[in-house]
Order: C-alpha cells, then structure tokens, then sequence
C-alpha cells in the first residue's frame, strides 16, 4: 500500500500544473517565466544536500521536473 504523502504529492503536482497551465491561458506568465520557474524547482532539487535517501529523492524530483519541461506539460504549446 502506498503512503498517503505519494498521493498528497501526486495531487500537488497535478494542482500546480493546472494553475500554470490557466495562468499562460490567461496571460498572467509568460511560457518563458513559466519555464523558468520549473528550471529553478529542479535546479534546486539537483544542488541539494542531505543523507543517501534524501539525495535519491532530490535526483527523483529533479528528473521528473526536468521531463515535464521536456514534454510541454505545463504550457500549451501549438
């Protein structure tokens, strides 16, 4: 059975993406902010610190963050 934080996290991410996907809809962000704010989430993910466990999920996060840069998922793209 899965932990209830890997649901808290999938649901966390599916809300943010939304929310940046309806702020480039209604021009609030530019695409280039909207990358640059993902950029700086995985950068910090890739430069942190900490024990083995902790290093792993960091190297995690900042590969998942990176693919969805990768694939558009967070802007529409035409």
């Amino acid at each position: 059975m899965k932990e209830p934080g890997d649901y808290s996290g999938k649901a966390a991410l599916a809300i943010v993406e939304s929310l940046l996907l309806a702020m480039n809809d209604y021009n609030l962000l530019p695409e280039s902010e909207i990358m640059g704010i993902l950029s700086d989430a995985a950068s910090t993910h890739e430069n942190a610190v900490g024990t083995d466990s902790d290093s792993e999920m960091h190297v995690q996060v900042a590969a998942l963050i990176n693919r969805i840069i990768a694939g558009g998922n967070s802007v529409r793209r035409p």
